[in-house]
């Protein structure tokens, strides 16, 4: 593991430019708690250039980062995070494509050691750049896009910024569902409840959120649904769904509880909501790529006994 208990000056390179000083410092100090990296960042003990910047600071290719001395005990306190191996969808030398199940956090954070992020970077050692593209909601599954290179990811950014990506999601819902397609135009606000958790809701000076709905099937009282999103806001899809008054089975925020605890009996242990398919122009390559993930186990299982028992007229 490298010494960090000297002073070492860094030069960016071109696979760092733009990418934030304390991602940067992560990546270099691999083992260093967070809340260490932000307080040399907090105390100007990191100078770039020769001079202090703040943690929002994106680094620039040729720019020289001052790292000061880290102590070892320091480091000591947090363990290693673990390497993880997902199923892989696609992989080049610019993106990295992977299944992620759900009950995995894409990234750590509010009580979260390691996410995906963190665990790929762990098993892929060799590798000098690693960046989340897009982020899942850690209950949702399906296709997650990495970034290999700081050139795809800024390019993959802009796409989803400009709605040249497609995000299709599936999804099982309360109610029966009448339109063959819709579209829903709702404004989400994020904010914090009284117990620090962080939660969304549709209030009139919120961001535009737009989602089309197109109906798959009904199972009895319930209905499939694909989901596509045009903006990608936190929880929107469950958000849209929960305001218009059809929530998502196993949605443990914004779902109906009672009903939830029905489901589970039944043996749905997890949200009904899994990310199906992404869709983008290739960055580096200019291909046109529609990467796929199919319905997992649990959910297909659960959605066939559904199905079964919508054929025999007994509800769930």
């Amino acid at each position: 593991m490298k010494d960090l208990s000297k002073v070492e000056t860094l030069r960016v390179d071109a696979d760092s430019d733009q990418q934030r000083i304390d991602n940067y410092l992560m990546r270099r100090c691999k083992g260093v708690p967070r809340s260490h990296i932000y307080r040399i960042l907090r105390t100007g003990e990191v100078r770039v250039n020769s001079r202090r910047v703040d943690a929002t600071y994106k680094v620039q290719d040729g720019d020289l980062v001052r790292i000061p001395p880290i102590r070892t005990a320091e480091r000591s306190e947090t363990a290693p995070p673990p390497a993880l191996e997902l199923p892989i969808i696609y992989e080049d030398q610019y993106l990295l494509a992977v299944d992620k199940p759900s009950g995995i956090a894409v990234h750590g954070g509010s009580g979260i050691s390691f996410g995906v992020i963190e665990r790929l970077r762990a098993s892929r050692p060799e590798l000098s750049f690693l960046e989340l593209v897009h982020r899942l909601d850690r209950e949702t599954s399906g296709v997650l896009l990495l970034a290999k290179k700081r050139s795809a990811l800024t390019a993959m950014h802009t796409a989803l910024r400009e709605g040249q990506t497609k995000k299709c999601y599936s999804t099982l819902i309360k109610g029966k569902w009448r339109d063959a397609k819709r579209t829903v135009n709702l404004p989400l606000h994020k904010y914090v409840n009284g117990a620090g958790e962080r939660r969304v809701s549709v209030e009139t000076e919120g961001k535009e959120s737009i989602t089309i709905f197109r109906r798959v099937r009904m199972a009895g009282s319930y209905t499939l649904l694909s989901a596509e999103l045009l903006t990608g806001r936190t929880h929107q899809i469950r958000v849209h769904l929960a305001h218009l008054g059809f929530p998502i089975a196993g949605d443990a925020k914004y779902g109906d509880f009672e009903w939830n605890r029905a489901l589970g009996k039944q043996g749905l242990k997890r949200m009904f909501l899994h990310a199906a398919q992404l869709s983008f122009l290739h960055p580096n390559l200019g291909t046109k790529m529609a990467l796929e993930s199919p319905l997992p186990d649990a959910l297909a299982s659960f959605l066939a006994r559904l199905d079964a028992r919508s054929e025999n007229d007994a509800p769930l």
